[in-house]
């Protein structure tokens, strides 16, 4: 009896740190004009609902556009206070170091949110494997 106490007291106490961490969450973008205000303000409610989650926006080809300085939706709005507000709550904002390459853009074309990566594609695959739950907005 003793022993099976230890053994579910042991269980409860490596579980516990990961029921109190917020669900790890990575969010696709590939194309900013279709996917970039309807993605922040999934984002946005996402983090409404479950404040705690750990969100990374993980952005590769034409979703890099996002993250680019006074970018901005097909309705006029403006990208760039929406991901200020969204990194400020504890958003990570990646762009792909090969999309950048590809396009012949350069680091000082993007907002000062953006942090970046080797690979967009390899990227969102280490995420998943590391328990991220993916979306596509």
């Amino acid at each position: 009896m003793r022993k099976r106490f230890l053994l579910v007291l042991f269980t409860m106490l490596l579980a516990s740190p990961l029921a109190w961490a917020g669900d790890l969450v990575v969010y696709h973008f590939d194309n900013a004009a279709t996917q970039g205000l309807k993605g922040l303000r999934n984002i946005r409610n996402h983090l409404d609902t479950d404040p705690s989650a750990q969100i990374t926006v993980v952005t590769h080809a034409e979703g890099v556009d996002l993250l680019m300085e006074g970018a901005k939706a097909p309705n006029g709005t403006e990208f760039a206070p929406l991901i200020s507000a969204l990194k400020a709550r504890g958003v990570r904002f990646e762009v792909c170091e090969i999309t950048l390459k590809n396009r012949g853009l350069n680091k000082d074309q993007f907002v000062l949110e953006a942090d970046y990566t080797p690979s967009g594609v390899v990227r969102l695959v280490k995420l998943q494997k590391e328990g991220y739950a993916y979306i596509k907005p």
